[in-house]
């Protein structure tokens, strides 16, 4: 029996909803820090775009990873 393999559109998927979540906590905290909307912005944008690549790729590789995966017995 084979073991489900993640693909791409559900990593993209994942990726696109955990950051819109990380984004919005980004712009609250870096607003009330700077009081500034256009450094929360700039800050906000520059590293959720970064973050976001390093975060599918993270996904990509532990996708092929088959450590800490049991087999589902066989019914």
């Amino acid at each position: 029996m084979t073991s489900p393999i993640e693909q791409h559109k559900r990593s993209i998927t994942k990726s696109i909803t955990f950051r819109v979540l990380v984004i919005i906590s980004d712009m609250v905290i870096i607003t009330a820090v700077t009081h500034s909307y256009g450094v929360a912005f700039g800050v906000t944008v520059a590293t959720n775009v970064g973050s976001t690549i390093l975060y599918y790729l993270h996904e990509r590789v532990w996708a092929k990873i088959r450590w800490g995966i049991a087999a589902q017995p066989s019914r």
